[in-house]
């Protein structure tokens, strides 16, 4: 229960009248939840009469906290637009959930502002255009209505503060304080009476101010109580002041504008008023004439007030060039914070504060290494490897008491970096299970998606995952669920509550459909981590491949997602054959299959290996024309050499692209495969030694290579490259025609990398298993010359390679 008294002293205080007009406003109105029978005393109790005391008992509405105010439900919350009903989001600016001046919209307390969703407004007679308040309203904390909420989860756990969160490290050393902003930095308090008077003197004495006043003027109006910044901010003396101290701007010092900044600041002046845009272009004019001290300030002030700054930033990065061997740690690590907040920096200036990382690296604590490890990540900045093992190795000395947050960010960049630090993640496994049904989900998420990205298989983590989800999935947003899903699909990992996870995750899809229309990558995200793991939403999928759906992700997405609709298109023409829903146009089907056979293409002919692969495949078995490097499943994104045997085990030369057509109608059918025999070994075994095997077979590739480089490749109806027309001007003897015989055995020749595996395992990832799937359901038997066979042969003899792929084709068709 909560309690909240009135009282009236007779006469003013403060230059306060005496009718109180806030309980005169808002006496009637209902509390949240409440009832009439909630109130003990009724509007007719409470008299305007000086000499009254009223005393107030409400009951605590469930689901809301106690106030300390009885106008807590009528103040406004945080109000810091100049008009909060027409207000819009300018283009080029950050949207509101991102933005500085409105962070407080996901916090659950803060100290500054009372939530409601209407202003107060009284008059007051001697200005009229300032409407101050008379009432000054008690700190108190946000609402947070938890009716929709699920049952059982404590709200706290979901609370994350998108501004304040990041900024934890500022608490960490004293020096922080000499190049940052502090909001709950104490100033001496400003009363209404003395706002109005300086409001006063402005009108009246606007012609004869010195910049000095103004500046001054501006500090001491930042220090009003914060209920009152809302209706200052509205007032056409306020706005006076503004185009004053614009007038007489070039008479400002360096600390002069700082403090003007910081007031602005202090007031919650929306980012976009105009005022801003003059102070930005003074302070790009000081940027040489500050100290770093300044400098960093200011840029931080800047993340304050949510204003996108690029030019100022630009110029100090330039200043930082020079200067920055003259960084302290606290300065290097707020800097990086600044960095990350405003997406860009330049490569070589990070390259400069990596040297500076090294050089601060055993002074630096656990939370700075969060805060170093979130800058660079959302810079999209590299660290190198050796720097990130020395990040791993401070993180392993004491994970126990490193925090959740600075966890999740240390993993966001070990994800970038695709850095496996092997004693990191077995103490990350060890801890997270532990720690995920206390963390947010979009924690969970990101630590998810580390693990995937990072073909990390950890049944401990993705089952703790998969329990704590399902009864908190309404927290999800369009995002958590597409990165969840597709770490899941992606590692092939089906949890022990599989049907619970991955139907509470589908009904959230559902849920959420609006906000996947704004974000049509995250719904194909959906899709195909489903899709890996065998799971099929008809009416999702046919919402997605519709031709409205299309359209606008093709428009609207900031990504290229022909690749991403190409891959679920064609994942559903094979495995759900009794779907009769939209499907991809044949010239959007077209698109993403060229698309993906270049990048796959350039990908294989870039890796010796597979050149040498083919190669000897060629001569084994007779030929280019009894082998083609092509994509079987082009929407699976990679590529195969494909075999075809007759009923007799003998390959067939069903590749006519590897041979001119004019030479193909003067030839008979001819097999000419090498059969190879115990007489054949011995002669070969006899006839050349070890090392000139090894020299004959590094010059022919590396010769395959050059003329693979200059080859034309012809783009038709079928995908044939350059590699299967190049053993087609080698190959010796007549060159059969096509082969009219239907095969017994189709082969799908795969040379795998460890990328496609599970980390330190042999179990193979998503999609590349979803594609060997299809590959079975089509008819064709996989081949597999995994690397950690193959590479090894590489070093080995011509015989000891060719004995090797004789086995592999010819034990596979059996």
């Amino acid at each position: 229960m909560a309690l909240a008294i009135c009282r009236r002293f007779p006469g003013s205080f403060c230059g306060t009248p005496p009718c109180p007009a806030l309980i005169k406003h808002h006496v009637n109105k209902k509390l949240p939840g409440q009832t009439c029978k909630d109130c003990v005393l009724t509007a007719k109790t409470i008299s305007t009469d000086t000499r009254t005391t009223a005393t107030l008992k409400l009951l605590k509405p469930l689901g809301y906290r106690a106030f300390c105010s009885l106008f807590a439900y009528s103040t406004a919350r945080s109000v810091t637009y100049w008009n909060v009903g027409s207000y819009t989001q300018p283009r080029g600016q950050e949207p509101p959930e991102h933005s500085g001046f409105c962070h407080p919209a996901k916090k659950v307390e803060n100290i500054h502002s009372i939530s409601s969703s209407q202003r107060i407004l009284t008059t007051s007679s001697a200005f009229p255009d300032l409407e101050f308040s008379r009432t000054s309203a008690s700190k108190a904390s946000t609402l947070k209505p938890g009716s929709h909420r699920p049952a059982g989860v404590e709200e706290d756990i979901e609370i994350f503060d998108s501004f304040e969160d990041p900024r934890g490290f500022l608490q960490l050393r004293p020096e922080y304080q000499l190049h940052s902003y502090n909001r709950s930095e104490i100033c001496q308090p400003l009363s209404v009476s003395e706002g109005e008077l300086i409001l006063h003197k402005v009108t009246v004495h606007q012609d004869n101010l010195q910049p000095q006043v103004i500046a001054d003027y501006f500090c001491k109006l930042s220090s009003l109580p914060a209920e009152q910044h809302p209706v200052l901010l509205s007032s056409t003396s306020f706005a006076l002041l503004c185009q004053l101290s614009v007038k007489n701007i070039q008479f400002f010092d360096v600390p002069e504008l700082i403090s003007i900044l910081k007031a602005f600041v202090s007031l919650g002046i929306p980012h976009s008023h105009s005022v801003l845009g003059v102070y930005e272009i003074r302070f790009c004019s000081k940027v040489w004439e500050m100290s770093l001290d300044q400098l960093l300030l200011v840029a931080d002030l800047w993340r304050n007030l949510g204003r996108r700054v690029p030019r100022f930033l630009k110029i100090f990065f330039s200043y930082l060039n020079l200067h920055w061997k003259d960084l302290s740690l606290s300065q290097l690590i707020h800097l990086i914070y600044i960095i990350g907040e405003s997406r860009q920096a330049p490569q070589d200036l990070m390259q400069k504060l990596e040297s500076l990382i090294l050089k601060y690296i055993d002074l630096i604590n656990l939370e700075e290494v969060g805060t170093i490890c979130l800058g660079f990540f959302k810079s999209s900045s590299n660290l190198s490897e050796y720097v990130m093992r020395r990040i791993g190795d401070l993180a392993c000395a004491d994970m126990q008491h490193l925090s959740s947050y600075a966890l999740v960010n240390i993993l966001k960049m070990f994800r970038f970096t695709h850095v496996d630090h092997g004693n990191f993640m077995k103490q990350f496994g060890q801890i997270a299970p532990q720690r995920i049904p206390f963390l947010g989900v979009q924690g969970v998420m990101h630590l998810t998606l580390a693990c995937s990205a990072l073909r990390i298989l950890d049944e401990g983590i993705m089952n703790a995952v998969a329990a704590s989800l399902p009864p908190r999935v309404a927290y999800c947003r369009s995002k958590d669920v597409a990165k969840i899903l597709w770490s899941f699909g992606t590692l092939n990992y089906k949890p022990p509550n599989t049907e619970e996870f991955y139907s509470s995750l589908i009904n959230e899809i559902h849920r959420k459909m609006p906000e996947f229309s704004r974000y049509p990558e995250h719904l194909l995200t959906c899709l195909l981590g489903l899709a890996f793991s065998e799971y099929f939403p008809l009416e999702l999928i046919n919402f997605a491949l519709s031709p409205g759906f299309v359209k606008l992700a093709q428009e609207r997405s900031k990504f290229e997602l022909t690749k991403e609709l190409y891959t679920l298109d064609g994942t559903v023409g094979i495995e759900c054959l009794d779907y009769r829903g939209n499907r991809l146009s044949a010239h959007l089907q077209q698109e993403g299959s060229e698309m993906l056979w270049n990048l796959a293409r350039k990908d294989m002919c870039s890796k010796p290996e597979f050149l040498e692969a083919l190669f000897l495949l060629e001569n084994m078995l007779g030929g280019p024309q009894y082998i083609k490097h092509h994509m079987i499943l082009p929407h699976t994104r990679s590529s195969d050499l494909e075999v075809q045997l007759d009923v007799n085990m003998k390959p067939l030369p069903f590749n006519k692209e590897a041979i001119p057509i004019k030479d193909e109608a003067k030839l008979r059918l001819k097999h000419v495969g090498v059969s190879i025999t115990d007489d054949l070994m011995n002669q070969l075994l006899k006839g050349k030694s070890r090392e000139c095997f090894q020299g004959e077979i590094a010059s022919e590739t590396e010769q395959r290579e050059r003329e693979l480089e200059n080859a034309p490749i012809p783009l038709g109806t079928s995908l044939c490259n350059g590699a299967d027309r190049l053993g087609a001007m080698e190959m010796a003897g007549p060159c059969p025609p096509a082969c009219t015989q239907a095969p017994q055995v189709k082969l799908a020749i795969q040379l795998t990398n460890k990328n496609q595996y599970c980390y330190g395992s042999r179990d193979l990832l998503g999609l590349h298993n979803m594609k060997r799937r299809q590959l079975n359901r089509l008819g064709y038997r996989v081949v597999e010359l995994s690397h950690w066979e193959w590479l090894p042969l590489l070093k080995r003899t011509r015989l000891e390679k060719l004995m090797f792929l004789h086995e592999k084709v010819f034990t596979s068709a059996l």
